[in-house]
């Protein structure tokens, strides 16, 4: 007799079920039509994209006339840097709106290196004239025309200074003498060229402007420059992680239950090197001088290991260990009597994942897609942002009604904002565009990220159903291994393409919709940051809260479904309606079995993490005397150290998610095994009898014909 209530209808005893369903059909067919349509449209944004974006924009700085500096192939490809006419105008609140300086700008080959007025080179050495020139615009009859000519028509610039190249812009040699006293090129003041003296701190401010819109790049290039010098030796820290990760799981295999108390006892200690580390540099650095400066009072600062320097980082870091290192201590505590029945659950795992042990080797794929997905996102994001056409703006010194006015270079000087406003030029200010594809560009970068989180999502369900389909077999085999069958994760993943390409997509369509609501509130809430509403960012907050409870949600939904839709092949609704229910009734499983493993196989990854982490930073940071020749010279050492970390997680997630996965599965069918069966001869069991012998069930012996 079934037992039905609140928590849906028991499974009832079916003779014939030995396993995931062979005899399917299609599942969610509209959905798999939506999602062929949605990637066509995909592929058509892509190529749209490819054949109006131009990459070279973010690349090379760009000239007032929208030329590339420096760009191959083109008469500028000898002239990588560029200048500024007038480096003060760079001072101008415009720079903060439009990241433009509101000044004439042209490529040249080298920066200026002394300095020199229009007047002075005008009446100097032909030498001196030559060397001007090559800072006034191209085919200016510089000989013929006079000084005042020159500027009014804005072909020359009135002065040059010392300068030097920094992000491909030629920036004044801003140097400071003792006392503080701020120069250029060893002056403090100077002439501008228009009978105006000007003092060098003018100049710094003015620097510091102009390099607003590229500090952030600066960062960026210092960061890439060491990827370049050290990403073969973060290949080899994640060349070590994947090994370490690889012993580990075939340890696991043969030494399950040694190696989950080991695993524990080195998480353990692994986190308190860590706190020692960090008080032993918190102490080293009790009286050094600017060691006790906060850091609120340092504010941002784009050397990060500025902030090594300072007691309070090392305190910060040690204080979150502590904690987080007390709250593993807690948990093992509480949960020490529920780690034999997951290790069990491990050790259970362990022998599927050993009879089948292609699916030690499927996260590559995964990893291959998911590769391929976020190659395409990227590039087409980067050719949408890069699409916009070359916008000109009138800029100007003096009142003039068409300030800030788009404008055409080709006809300004016949226009009427030139005849109104004579000392108005037309100057490039920023990329951007008017016309229809210009218009619904948000949403072609809206529609980039929303298929990307589709995609992804997609991807990593069928990761998910390819490999509960293989250890669904594995333990639904009465007589292991004999009646696993042959190749069960291609048959798996041929099964999930054939029929249920439409229940994955529309499980990962439902996951990308939370997901885009929380990327749309993270932006609101970056932009409300200024605000001074406080009942909008807390409302903004409990929204952000909710929607990230959400997502967790939908995640477990939907890869409990996954495993039933590979079992028995049903649509996605009625898959998570059946694994939900299965769930509801044996919560108190769920509470202890399936999460108490999830804790484990987590401080599996964090002691991998730990592992690589250490070791990659007391290399990178030239602490290990035997190798620190051989430690690249690096802006921040943090980079590859991070970057081995991250990457270090990721494929340890990689081959402890098959783990996860494996438990996962075997725990539904678990489940399943304890409502469908009850261990007579009729109705065994097919747990394995590690697994009878915790649970206290045993298994009837069919008795012997006469």
């Amino acid at each position: 007799m079934t037992k039905y209530d609140a928590r849906g209808e028991s499974r009832k005893f079916d003779p014939s079920f030995k396993g995931p369903i062979q005899n399917r059909s299609c599942t969610d067919i509209l959905c798999c039509i939506l999602f062929v349509l949605a990637l066509l449209g995909y592929f058509a944004v892509g190529i749209l994209a490819w054949s109006q974006g131009d990459p070279r924009k973010v690349i090379y700085p760009t000239d007032s006339r929208g030329q590339f500096c420096g760009q191959g192939g083109t008469p500028l490809q000898k002239k990588p840097l560029l200048f500024y006419f007038n480096i003060l105008k760079c001072a101008s609140p415009l720079v903060l709106l439009e990241l433009q300086c509101p000044t004439t700008q042209i490529c040249v080959d080298s920066c200026p290196n002394k300095y020199l007025t229009l007047v002075k080179a005008k009446l100097g050495t032909n030498e001196e004239r030559e060397y001007y020139q090559k800072y006034c615009k191209e085919g200016v009859d510089f000989a013929a025309l006079s000084p005042p000519e020159l500027l009014r028509d804005g072909l020359c610039p009135a002065m040059l200074m010392p300068s030097k190249p920094f992000t491909r812009r030629c920036l004044p040699a801003l140097g400071t003498l003792k006392g503080g006293v701020v120069v250029v090129g060893n002056e403090t003041t100077f002439d501008d060229g228009e009978g105006a003296s000007i003092n060098a701190s003018e100049v710094l401010e003015a620097s510091k402007k102009s390099n607003m819109a590229v500090e952030a790049r600066q960062v960026a290039m210092r960061i890439f420059e060491d990827y370049t010098q050290s990403w073969h030796w973060i290949l080899l820290g994640l060349v070590i992680a994947m090994a370490i990760s690889l012993i580990f799981i075939v340890l696991l295999r043969f030494l399950a239950g040694v190696m989950v108390w080991v695993m524990i006892v080195l998480v353990i200690l692994v986190i308190g090197y860590g706190i020692f580390h960090c008080y032993m540099e918190y102490a080293s650095l009790k009286g050094e001088p600017g060691a006790d400066v906060t850091i609120h009072d340092l504010g941002l600062q784009t050397d990060f290991s500025v902030y090594l320097q300072i007691r309070q980082t090392w305190l910060a870091f040690m204080i979150i260990l502590a904690i987080v290192e007390v709250i593993i201590i807690l948990l093992l505590i509480f949960l020490r009597k529920r780690l034999l029945i997951a290790i069990a659950l491990i050790k259970e795992a362990s022998r599927a994942v050993g009879h089948v042990m292609s699916s030690l080797f499927y996260p590559l794929l995964t990893f291959a897609l998911l590769a391929v997905v976020i190659a395409y996102w990227a590039i087409t994001a980067v050719f949408l942002s890069t699409s916009n056409d070359q916008v000109y703006k009138v800029f100007n010194n003096s009142d003039c009604p068409y300030s800030r006015d788009t404008c055409d270079p080709m006809t300004f000087n016949t226009s009427n904002a030139s005849a109104q406003c004579p000392d108005a030029e037309c100057l490039f200010a920023f990329y951007g565009g008017e016309t229809v594809y210009h218009r619904y560009l948000i949403l072609f970068q809206f529609y980039n990220v929303f298929l990307f989180f589709w995609c992804a999502n997609f991807v990593t369900a069928l990761g998910q159903i390819t490999l509960s389909g293989a250890f669904a077999s594995y333990y639904w085999a009465f007589k292991k291994p004999d009646d696993i069958p042959a190749y069960p994760i291609f048959s798996s993943l041929g099964r999930a393409l054939r029929y249920h390409t439409g229940s994955l997509a529309f499980g990962s369509l439902i996951l990308s919709l939370v997901q885009v609501i929380r990327v749309i509130l993270e932006y609101l809430d970056h932009k409300l940051k200024g605000a001074q509403n406080k009942f909008a960012k807390f409302l903004l907050s409990c929204m952000k809260c909710c929607f990230w409870c959400l997502e967790k949600c939908i995640k477990f939904l939907n890869r409990n479904a996954y495993i039933m839709i590979a079992i028995y092949g049903k649509n996605f609704c009625t898959s998570a309606r059946d694994a939900f229910f299965l769930l509801m009734r044996n919560i108190v499983r769920v509470a202890v079995l399936d999460k108490v493993t999830d804790f484990l196989l987590f401080l599996g990854k964090l002691l991998i993490v730990g592992i690589v982490g250490i070791f990659s930073f007391f290399f990178f940071s030239g602490r290990i005397k035997a190798v620190e020749d051989a430690a690249p010279s690096l802006n921040y050492y943090w980079v590859p150290i991070l970057t081995v970390v991250v990457g270090a997680y990721l494929v340890a997630h990689g081959f402890f998610s098959v783990y996860a996965m494996c438990v996962d599965t075997l725990f539904l069918c678990f489940l399943e095994d304890l409502e469908r069966n009850d261990g007579s001869a009729e109705r065994p069991y097919y747990m394995s009898q590690n697994l009878l012998d915790i649970m206290k069930k045993t298994n009837v012996e069919a008795k012997p014909e006469d």
